[in-house]
């Protein structure tokens, strides 16, 4: 990480991990309320490593029964 990093770059990342963060809390409580589990829901680590972090979060892999019930609750 560099010393000479602006501090609103600092900031900035902070906020984008921290939206990040509730934009799960939000979703894993949504999917929750349609019966649906996603079980490796969470932030992308790897886009977590870049010296100005801004996040993608990572949907993971389910069974084939969550799938179709995703989908119903989408369609």
């Amino acid at each position: 990480m560099k010393a000479d990093r602006p501090a609103h770059s600092t900031r900035h990342s902070t906020a984008c991990v921290a939206e990040a963060e509730e934009t799960v809390k939000e979703l894993r409580a949504a999917l929750a309320t349609a019966g649906i589990t996603l079980p490796t829901l969470g932030i992308d680590p790897a886009t977590l490593a870049r010296e100005a972090p801004c996040p993608l979060v990572e949907l993971g892999r389910c069974s084939v029964e969550t799938a179709a019930r995703l989908a119903a609750v989408l369609g």
